[in-house]
């Protein structure tokens, strides 16, 4: 006899999300306050989010749009040259600047987004990988030498831009995180996160379709760089000082490779691969220098043992685990392997 399940409405699913989250967020920012977490930890803490950011942000353009970009770095570091010049040129507090340069250097790096993906995507596979790629070393080789050209510093160059404000905490960290995250998941369950992987699982049946299939390439690609410019606002508030040589070639490839093992397409995934590999080579000082080659290791690993990543395309709902919790009868099993004899 079948018993009809309970489901929980979309406002309630978003309101327990919602305040489960709000109750992690604060309970971390308590216990970080308190000392209870060292500085050195919050630190790598506040690393791990940045990195989450930009590992859920290539996913976009990686997993979901189906495209390879390899120059996500580039739109980092403009969201965060961007966010670093308002908020030392500007005389405004900080807990003021702070908002809006991460806003002005995630707009940057979308409009940036947009100028290169419409070129850009006209290109597939080997093709987009290498402009992309070519982008991101103009955006480093500009950063080095724009002051030059221009005749006044900007960017300081080599030298490093300095005095940036230490505007980056853990809370408005992981709430970028979870502000993030949640932008990520409401647009890919719309219409235009539908249409975005229609292209990724067959480009010419989409146009087919009537999906304007130029349209959501470049959607999916600012939005990518779009993420990546908060990222790097948050970056620059972390640090307090941007050198050109942060955001090279290996940067999007450290990106890119925490997208691969945790799954393209899976946003627990791009959380949980963003978390392994941040962190090991932290807690692990002794052996950072080696970060590049336990990062190349894993990578094989994973290709050869599970090709579609640690997570494949799963990805985690605590709605479902709640509704299971809230259907499930004790002894169910055992009465529908009774019946099922008493069919047989």
């Amino acid at each position: 006899m079948n018993q009809q399940t309970k489901k929980l409405s979309m406002p309630l699913r978003y309101v327990i999300n919602t305040a489960l989250f709000a109750m992690l967020l604060l309970a971390g920012t308590a216990l970080v306050n308190s000392g209870a977490v060292s500085g050195y930890y919050t630190k790598v803490l506040m690393l791990i989010g940045i990195n989450i950011i930009l590992t859920v942000s290539l996913n976009i353009s990686t997993g979901y749009l189906g495209q390879l970009p390899l120059g996500h770095a580039g739109f980092m570091a403009v969201g965060a040259y961007a966010s670093a010049i308002f908020m030392t040129r500007v005389g405004l507090d900080a807990n003021i600047a702070f908002p809006i340069g991460l806003l002005l250097g995630g707009v940057t790096a979308g409009i940036f987004g947009i100028l290169i993906g419409i070129p850009a995507l006209r290109l597939k596979g080997d093709y987009l990988a290498i402009i992309t790629l070519g982008f991101g070393e103009i955006i480093r080789v500009v950063l080095l030498n724009i002051d030059s050209v221009l005749g006044f510093k900007l960017t300081y160059g080599a030298a490093g831009l300095k005095s940036i404000p230490k505007t980056t905490t853990f809370f408005n960290t992981f709430l970028c995180v979870g502000i993030v995250c949640f932008l990520i998941h409401t647009m890919m369950k719309s219409r235009h996160g539908r249409a975005i992987l229609s292209i990724r699982e067959n480009e010419i049946a989409a146009d087919a379709c009537g999906i304007h299939v130029t349209y959501y390439k470049v959607l999916g690609f600012a939005a990518s760089a779009f993420f990546a410019g908060v990222a790097g606002s948050l970056y620059a508030g972390y640090l307090g000082i941007l050198n050109p040589s942060s955001f090279g070639f290996m940067k999007s490839i450290e990106i890119l490779v925490m997208v691969v093992l945790g799954g393209m397409g899976s946003m627990v995934g791009s959380v949980l691969s963003a978390v392994v590999l941040t962190a090991i080579p932290e807690l692990l000082r002794a052996f950072s220098g080696y970060r590049m080659i336990v990062y190349s290791l894993l990578l094989i690993i994973v290709m050869i043992f599970k090709p579609s990543g640690l997570m494949g395309m799963y990805d985690f709902s605590m709605s479902h685990m709640i509704e299971k919790i809230i259907n499930h009868k004790p002894g169910q099993k055992k009465r529908n392997a009774k019946a099922g004899e008493e069919n047989g």
